[in-house]
């Protein structure tokens, strides 16, 4: 999505307490300061589809049931209790007592059905267009407007008493419960999402514009609260919730954005920032002989080459596509560009979820097979316009002007005649390639946002879509079997089977599961790496 710019109203100064804390620099037993590498698009989790603007909201917001710190695993939050009944159809919680959002608002039933009821009933093309995860998990609205067109999961919400809401289902879906850890299912405060017009959310050209409680005063129950975002700094600064049930032992959180990875490197050494995200595999070793601690993740993710096959009439020929996946040489690239313990991809799902099999068909790098196949397809000589993006380090890609070259690189040994083309990653873009299909090729990636396999391939393949521009409905129809199965096995064994059709179809190419790293300062404690690149800040302290 294309990151808009807040309005110059926007740009908050912090407190003269925070100035005076600032100045002193980050070695400060109170402030966290942590380097951000993009600038957030705005606060209102349900509208927010990266991870630089997520990485604030989790720590201003609950959601229902999270994951295990360090783990995929589902525990409770704003819910000590769960369970479904009716064959999946009807999920009750029991909520956890004496909550109050950010402006004193009791957290209960009636909030938590008030939030679901607000998803369900949103109105404009706009608002819906933006609720990506909301579309991927619930499939529809009460009234479908522009893009979606899913026939809705959600039926009502409950509020049996203040402790206990219902929520029912139309159909029961296999990413339940691992999809209420969703941070775009986070509980906003009913009283500030009216007051401050929440679902007020515009459109002018490829651009969208967003409320005040967007903006400006996003309220949940989490650790830490909103003070304020000013846009000259490039900070936002929150402060501890000193009513949350697991209080933060930091007074303050700060998020600088720095998005030169070099300055990102150099203001943690000079102990001005505290730690950064997706340090460069490259620096592990020089960050650690500096008394840094390189955190590594498990492999959570997958990075991809994206295929459009509307885009170039060539690319509908699964013989072009595969020519492709043999002539990238993903071992070297893997081995040369990711950090220690990344793999080679072979599907879309990573290893650590329940659905991948080693029983799929495999594209190992053979650059004359590749030939072949484009001479057999009639396309030898083939021009793509080959996205990727800057200003931005992903997870699954610590460096894009790097994948692109080592990926162009070898298509064009292939014969592949390349067009390059670089967008920042919040200036156009995401919009280029998911929303508007600009593209033949792109790079583009995942990290799990729960553990089930329907959030990988589900959420790539499982309806229409610009990014990849082909239209398979034995495919759709397979991937909705899948989500909709219940039982963890019976669940994992679907999935089995539609990775494996997607693998034959290859509707884009897996490279590789890479294992993204943070690094933090020889005075941080508690800070607990996690697979979803979830980690919460409240554990964490400055010895």
């Amino acid at each position: 999505m294309a990151l808009i710019g807040l309005s110059g109203a926007l740009a908050l100064s912090v407190t003269a307490c925070a100035e005076s804390q600032r100045d002193a620099g980050a070695d400060n037993t109170g402030t966290f300061i942590f380097g951000a590498a993009g600038s957030p698009k705005m606060f209102d989790p349900i509208f927010n589809d990266e991870g630089e603007t997520f990485r604030i909201t989790r720590q201003m917001y609950d959601t229902l049931l999270q994951n295990k710190p360090g783990t995929a695993e589902v525990v409770g939050s704003l819910a000590e209790k769960w369970e479904s009944s009716n064959e999946g159809k009807t999920w009750t919680f029991t909520l956890r007592k004496g909550v109050t959002f950010h402006d004193g608002t009791p957290f209960n039933a009636a909030a938590v059905c008030f939030n679901f009821d607000r998803w369900f009933n949103m109105k404009g093309q706009a608002a819906q267009s933006q609720m990506i995860y909301y579309g991927d998990v619930f499939e529809g609205f009460a009234q479908n407007e522009g893009d979606a067109s899913g026939d809705p999961v959600y039926k009502n919400c409950e509020a049996k008493d203040d402790s206990t809401a219902v929520l029912n289902l139309n159909k029961a879906k296999g990413a339940f419960p691992a999809a209420f850890t969703l941070p775009s299912l986070s509980m906003s405060s009913p009283e500030a999402l009216k007051k401050y017009n929440a679902d007020q959310v515009t459109q002018t050209g490829d651009s969208f514009s967003y409320s005040d409680y967007a903006n400006l005063h996003p309220t949940g129950t989490g650790p830490f609260k909103f003070e304020g975002y000013d846009q000259g700094k490039g900070e936002v600064t929150l402060v501890r919730n000193d009513a949350h049930w697991e209080k933060a032992k930091l007074e303050k959180l700060i998020f600088k954005v720095i998005k030169d990875e070099n300055g990102r490197k150099q203001q943690l050494k000079t102990g001005d920032i505290h730690g950064f995200d997706y340090p460069a595999p490259a620096d592990y070793q020089l960050l650690r002989n500096e008394g840094q601690n390189v955190l590594i993740r498990p492999s959570f993710n997958v990075l991809y080459l994206g295929i459009n096959q509307a885009g170039n009439p060539k690319l509908q020929d699964v013989k072009v596509r595969q020519a492709l996946a043999h002539g990238i040489n993903r071992e070297q690239f893997v081995k040369s560009k990711l950090a220690e313990g990344s793999e080679v991809a072979t599907e879309f799902v990573p290893k650590a979820i329940a659905g991948y099999t080693e029983d799929v068909p495999k594209y190992p790098y053979d650059p004359e097979k590749a030939k072949q196949l484009l001479r057999e397809a009639g396309a030898e000589g083939l021009t793509l316009k080959f996205y990727y993006p800057t200003e931005v380090t992903r997870p699954y890609m610590p460096n894009p002007a790097d994948t692109f070259t080592s990926i162009s690189e070898d298509l064009k040994a292939i014969g592949i005649n390349i067009e390059p083309i670089a967008k920042p990653w919040n200036g156009g873009y995401k919009d280029d390639v998911q929303k508007l299909g600009k593209h033949d090729l792109h790079l583009l990636g995942w990290t799990g946002d729960y553990n089930d396999a329907g959030n990988f391939v589900g959420t790539f393949f499982g309806r229409e879509k610009p990014e990849f521009g082909f239209k398979n409905q034995a495919l759709f129809d397979a991937l909705a079997a899948a989500d909709a199965t219940q039982g963890e096995g019976p669940h994992a064994k679907a999935y089995e089977g539609v990775n494996k059709q997607i693998m034959e179809y290859l509707p884009a190419v897996p490279i590789a599961y890479p294992t993204p790293a943070l690094v933090v300062g020889p005075k941080v404690q508690g800070m607990v790496p996690s697979p979803l690149t979830d980690e919460r800040f409240n554990t964490v302290s400055l010895g």
